[in-house]
């Protein structure tokens, strides 16, 4: 696919194919937009998301947010996750503000999203450390930087199940 439209895809955000990706990819680059990109399971989206992927968004021009598959967090995060599945966690990402795409991945972690987009930052919790990001040599490799942005604290979706089993046994 050439001469992409941007602003003509710009209502479906949600990328299933890597060919899609790429040409996406080629032509944000091609305009010189600074590409942010985050990952991570995003299960029951809450306040600390919001201001996280906003936070992420003010790093660049564009945000894409790699989201991760129902099987590949059952790998993560145990038989009981995800509490939302798929479709619906990719649905309220993309209807977020400061996420331009998302882009569903069965691996366990970005790496080959990371190589097929080449972000300028990769952006990631303050739950992480650089150091201890295997992605991070890859998004080094080409020049691009790695930040990790603060977490707001008491916001997680393992603290929400936990206050939301609490309040109801």
């Amino acid at each position: 696919m050439t001469n992409i439209n941007i602003l003509e895809i710009r209502d479906n955000m949600i990328i299933k194919n890597r060919t899609l990706l790429k040409d996406i990819i080629k032509e944000l680059k091609s305009q010189n937009l600074k590409i942010v990109f985050t990952n991570g399971c995003f299960d029951i989206i809450h306040r600390g998301h919001v201001e996280y992927l906003n936070k992420a968004k003010k790093l660049g021009d564009v945000l894409i947010v790699g989201i991760n598959s129902d099987e590949s967090i059952k790998k993560i995060k145990g038989e009981k996750r995800p509490i939302i599945p798929l479709y619906s966690r990719a649905y309220v990402l993309d209807n977020l503000k400061p996420v331009d795409f998302v882009v569903p991945f069965d691996e366990d972690s970005p790496i080959e999203l990371i190589k097929i987009i080449k972000p300028h930052i990769h952006v990631k919790g303050g739950d992480y450390k650089e150091e201890d990001l295997p992605e991070a040599e890859v998004v080094k490799s080409y020049g691009g930087e790695v930040k990790i942005i603060p977490l707001i604290e008491g916001f997680s979706t393992t603290n929400i199940i936990e206050w939301i089993l609490e309040k109801y046994r």
